[in-house]
Order: C-alpha cells, then sequence, then structure tokens
C-alpha cells in the first residue's frame, strides 16, 4: 500500500495533530450543570477551595478510540490510500478489438448476435473492471492495425469507439496487431499494463503471430466454424469468339466436413448457367461457364446454402460492352485495304471513293488513301502515302526497293521485329518539331511518323500493295495503329471478383521487364505495387475497383468479397483468459472511497452509542427547592 496524495510523515504530523485536539478535550473537566437536591448539607460553596490530589482521567475511553479510529480512516482517504505500489498507480493498457470479415458470424446461442458484439460487451467488461486511474487505447484491427482512440481514461469515450466499430471485409493479422500494441506500450513506458485481445482469433496462415507478447489477456469469443464460400470469379472474353466470356467460379471449403454446393450463374437477373460442386474440407473446385453476350451488364455468382458466413456466397462483376471501331476509308482501291481491316473482327469499315468524303459523326478513325482530306478531320487519322497540301509534308520520293528499320519504344513499332521489310516505292517524310518518327527508309530518311497533338499517323508507302500484304507485320502494324487511335476498344478486358487485401496478378510475357507501362488506379489514383516472377502484387485494404493497365490489356479487380480467415490461433497455456479476477489480479487499487464510508459510518456509531447519553444529561431548569440567591454550591468531597 501507498499513499498518493501524502508521504507517511505528512499523514502521521496531521495525524498526531488532530488526535492531540481531541484528546485535549477529553481531559477537560465537564461544564458545571444545575443540579437539584434535598439538602445541602453535604455541599459547600464553590468558591472555597477543596485541596484535591486525584488525577484527572477520560470519562468515556471508547468513546475517544472510536473517535481517533474514525479519524484516522477520513485522514487515510483524504490521503488517498492505494493498494498496490506507486509505480503501478496508473497502467496503460491496449485493448485491441477484432473488426475482421469473420467478425460478421452469428454467435453461438442464436440470439441473432454476431461475433462482434460479443466481443464488445466483453471489452466493455473489462473498461468497467479497471480502476478509474488506469488508461486504454482502443485498436480495430483486421489486416492493418487502426487506432481508434488515443491513451485515455475517460470510459465513455472508450465505450463509444467501441460502440461505433464495424466488421471489415479483410482477414485478421494478429502479428502485425501484437507487434502495433508493443509498440504502443513502449512508447507510453508501459510496464504493468496489458495487451487485451478480444476476438475469435480466426487468422489466415500469413497472420499467425510469430510470438506471444508479454502480458497478454485474451476475451475469446466462440461462434461457428463450418463455412464455404466464393473464394475468385473471374470474366474473360474469349480469344476464339470475342463475343463469348469465359466465366471462372472457384469454390473453397472452410469447414471441417465435406459439402455439396449449388453455384448459379445470373446476367442481369436472367439465370444462364448453373452446376452442383463436390468441395472438400480444405480444398478449392472451380467451375467454368460460358456466356454469350455483346451488351454490358452486372453477372452474379452465387452459393445456394446457409452457412457461417454469408457475406462470401455472393459475388457481382461489371462485364463492358463489345465495342466497335468504326472506320470511314476514303480510297480508289477498296479491295487492297479490305482483307487487312476485315481481320479484326471488332472494325467496322465503310469505304467511300474519295470524292465522297465530308465529316462524319458516326466514325472514330479515317483512313485517307493517296488523299488529302479537306477539312482536316477531327478525330484519329491515317495517312497513306499523303499527298503534296497533306499535313505531312514529303521531302522526296523513290521507285526503288528500299528496306525499312523500324524504330523501337512506341505503342505503334510494338511487337514488329522484321528486319528485311522491303517497300518498292514510297515517300520520304519531313517530320515536324513534335513529330515521332517510327520508321526510317535505308539510305533515306523518315518513311513514318506518329503526330500525338492530333492522333494522326502518316505512313510514306502502302502497307496493303504489293509483296507487303503477305508479310506478317503488315495486319500487326495496322492493328497497332488503331489500337494506338483507339485504345479503349482494342483493349482487351479481364474482369475479376477477389477479396480485399494482397492481390497477384499474372502480367504479359516480357511486361516485367518495363515497371513503367504498368499503372495500378483506384478512383484515378496510383496505388504502390511490387512486380515478381512476372506478377504483379498490390495491396488494398477496403472494398473498391482496382484496374491494372498494361499496354492494350487491361485486367479489373471488383475487391467486394471478405476476406476470410481458415485458421484458429492456438493461444499459449501461460496467457491470461477472460475478466481480471478483481484485487487478486489488480495491481493497483483505489481505496479512498472505502475508507471514507467507514469513517463517516463510524462517527455515526459513536454519536449513536455516546452523544446521546451526553445529552440526556445536560443541565435542567430551576426549581422550587432550589436555594435562593446567585451563590454557586459544589458538592462536598
Amino acid at each position: 500500500m501507498f499513499l498518493l496524495n501524502l508521504s507517511l510523515p505528512e499523514f502521521l504530523t496531521l495525524f498526531a495533530a488532530v488526535s492531540g485536539v481531541v484528546v485535549t478535550l477529553y481531559l477537560l473537566s465537564r461544564a458545571r450543570r444545575r443540579q437539584v437536591v434535598p439538602t445541602l448539607k453535604f455541599w459547600v460553596h464553590a468558591m472555597q477551595p477543596v485541596p484535591s490530589s486525584r488525577r484527572r482521567r477520560i470519562q468515556q475511553p471508547w468513546s475517544l478510540v472510536l473517535q481517533l479510529l474514525c479519524l484516522a480512516l477520513l485522514l487515510l482517504a483524504i490521503s488517498q490510500l492505494k493498494l498496490g505500489e506507486r509505480e503501478t498507480a496508473q497502467r496503460d493498457h491496449v485493448l485491441l478489438l477484432d473488426a475482421s470479415s469473420w467478425m460478421g458470424v452469428q454467435a453461438a446461442g442464436g440470439n441473432n448476435r454476431t461475433l462482434l458484439d460479443e466481443a464488445k460487451a466483453r471489452s466493455k467488461a473489462f473498461l468497467r473492471s479497471l480502476p478509474a486511474s488506469d488508461r486504454v487505447m482502443v485498436v480495430r484491427v483486421d489486416s492493418l492495425p487502426a487506432p481508434a482512440t488515443a491513451m485515455e481514461s475517460d470510459h465513455q469515450l472508450l465505450e463509444r469507439a467501441i460502440d461505433e466499430t464495424r466488421t471489415g471485409a479483410s482477414a485478421l493479422n494478429l502479428d502485425q496487431a501484437f507487434l502495433f500494441a508493443e509498440q504502443i506500450r513502449k512508447l507510453h513506458s508501459s510496464k504493468y499494463g496489458e495487451i487485451v485481445y478480444a476476438g475469435a482469433a480466426r487468422v489466415s496462415a500469413a497472420g499467425r503471430p510469430v510470438r506471444t507478447p508479454v502480458n497478454l489477456r485474451i476475451l475469446a469469443v466462440e461462434g461457428p466454424r463450418e463455412n464455404i464460400g466464393l473464394s475468385r470469379v473471374g470474366a474473360r472474353r474469349s480469344e476464339k469468339n470475342p463475343e463469348m466470356w469465359d466465366i471462372f467460379v472457384a469454390v473453397h471449403n472452410y469447414g471441417s466436413a465435406p459439402r455439396r454446393v449449388p453455384v448459379t450463374l445470373q446476367f442481369g437477373g436472367a439465370p444462364v448457367g448453373g452446376n452442383v460442386l463436390d468441395v472438400r474440407p480444405g480444398i478449392t473446385e472451380t467451375q467454368t461457364f460460358h456466356f454469350a453476350t455483346k451488351a454490358a451488364g452486372w453477372i452474379e455468382a452465387r452459393l445456394s446454402l446457409r452457412d457461417a458466413l454469408a457475406d462470401d456466397n455472393r459475388a457481382i462483376l461489371e462485364l463492358p460492352e463489345f465495342k466497335y471501331v468504326n472506320v470511314a476509308v476514303y480510297t480508289d482501291q477498296p479491295d487492297a485495304i479490305r482483307p487487312a481491316l476485315a481481320a479484326h473482327p471488332q472494325v467496322r469499315a465503310v469505304y467511300y471513293p474519295p470524292s465522297e468524303y465530308r465529316p462524319r459523326e458516326d466514325v472514330q478513325v479515317v483512313i485517307a488513301d493517296r488523299f488529302n482530306p479537306t477539312p482536316e478531320p477531327k478525330v484519329a487519322a491515317i495517312y497513306i502515302e499523303p499527298p503534296e497540301g497533306s499535313p505531312f509534308r514529303t521531302k522526296s520520293t523513290f521507285a526503288e526497293t528500299k528496306r525499312v528499320n523500324w524504330r523501337a519504344g512506341h505503342e505503334i513499332t510494338s511487337g514488329i521485329r522484321a528486319r528485311d521489310q522491303r517497300v518498292s516505292s514510297g515517300r520520304v517524310l519531313v517530320p515536324g518539331k513534335q513529330d515521332i518518327v517510327l520508321a526510317d527508309v535505308e539510305g533515306g530518311g523518315p518513311i513514318a511518323l506518329v503526330r500525338p497533338e492530333t492522333h494522326a499517323v502518316a505512313l510514306g508507302f502502302s502497307p496493303m500493295r504489293g509483296d507487303l500484304r503477305f508479310d506478317l507485320a503488315t495486319p500487326l502494324l495496322l492493328a497497332n495503329v488503331l489500337r494506338w487511335v483507339e485504345p479503349n476498344a482494342f483493349r482487351l478486358a479481364e474482369v475479376h471478383g477477389s477479396s480485399v487485401g494482397t492481390v497477384n496478378a499474372a502480367l504479359e510475357p516480357g511486361a516485367a521487364a518495363d515497371p513503367k507501362s504498368i499503372r495500378v488506379l483506384v478512383d484515378k489514383n496510383e496505388l504502390p505495387f511490387t512486380i515478381a516472377n512476372n506478377q504483379i502484387r498490390f495491396f488494398s485494404g477496403s472494398p473498391g475497383v482496382v484496374r491494372v493497365l498494361q499496354g492494350n490489356r487491361e485486367q479489373v479487380y471488383s475487391l467486394s468479397l471478405p476476406e476470410v480467415a481458415d485458421a484458429d490461433w492456438t493461444v499459449p497455456q501461460a496467457v491470461r483468459r477472460g475478466l481480471p479476477g478483481g484485487f487478486a489480479e489488480a495491481v493497483s487499487r483505489d481505496l479512498w472511497q472505502i475508507l471514507a464510508v467507514l469513517g463517516a459510518l463510524g462517527l455515526l456509531a459513536e454519536w449513536l452509542f455516546f452523544g446521546r447519553n451526553r445529552l440526556a444529561q445536560g443541565p435542567v431548569a430551576g426549581s422550587a427547592t432550589q436555594p435562593s440567591g446567585n451563590a454557586e454550591w459544589r458538592q462536598a468531597s
């Protein structure tokens, strides 16, 4: 025990002073009282002193003892006597409240309460078991620890933070939570405080604690463990038929018993597929559905069953529409260009003679074959052997066969590795200040230019004529040009329904060599990522839509599924469990309330036993037998 407000010498000094005053009052003679007697024979005048050899004594010693004891109790209460040590007068605790996705499971008992509700109730009970001087920090934990309060002794503020906690979408990482709590305790130099975890201790393999912290207390909550849910859903256009979608569904059994799971697929509310999967414990079963549509819409995968966690039984993906590129081709030789454009199913080409040129609002690309369109197109344009007067000037022409050297580094020349490509005739172009040279002709100058400002491309030769039309680089060149001028139409879309947390996405071969060409976007904001083994890895702790852009490929991750933990953490035997057991586990406790009550009750008892008797012996009013005169008498002794 120790005194918080006073030291022991100060307390003894005050107690000695108060005790001296009380004892002195008890030693003083009682005040004279009027006494009615039948005779004055044995009484003498008070003015006559009578010698006495008897010492003064305390007439009510038990009253004095009781008063001194009560005064000592009241002084101890004022001095704030505490049980324990002075170093533990104020402790700092870190309360880790589990807010992971698993805490949305219904608690045992069937009272429509979730595990999070049970954890909240136990957290509040822990707060009420603490002394008023202790401080607590409430930290919500799932994949990352998130402090909800600072170190506070205001229990109303702490309970409000507990009530405002909601379940998240990620799995519990208990190792990160314990590391964070230990850092907080070191920051506050808390030697005697506790790290308290309230939750189900359901973790993933990566979230198991590496080591158990000192002074750990577990407030465990129990619930069902059998669960089965969607772990991943994906949609990708078929490589054989771009109008066909391949829908991939993965179902994982987190429980300990095999289950038969009905899987249904709906598009726009109408069923488009279904199957029944037999899923063994701890195993992921997959199913692929095929569905043809050109329209945009929502496709939903659903598991028709009831289990512990309902949030992972349904996933919705948004499928983009099948886009076409409308191309207006102005040429006198449409048969030469038609085969190259017809090879692309998303290209809708309409052929016109140059004399019928006019601006059209329903086209996205204009191809001018040896023709100068006037007025200049407001959309993307491809000039093939542009004549004099066109936006691209000609330096010279040639009619002998020459080799073309392609420059790497631009999207249009991506994948073109032809070193012996030769042209029989063409034009050497004059590049402008903003133009980018795509290719040079042997012994001449630029033969292919791109103007990013106006989305215009100039080819000083015709790749669809002569022997070039049989060259493998010709359709690739045309596809790259159309993809550059209209990237959204030719982007290969992949849509994935996944859980929040860490996501691994496969990249195109060789993409890891150029990380600058890769972007990961969340609501137009860049998300940090890492690349290893031709895979991109990023983390998102909250639901949302993440887009991974790589050249003409776009991967959309709809992070709507909860990240479900698949293992229970085995709590070591040495860890304390449950609420603190009162004074037995208390490091420091306030006693002043008890001492103040005992002191007040003691003074009341002293009054009831001794104070009323003193009043009953008080002076009595005058009587007829009282002797006349003002002389005072005292009993002879």
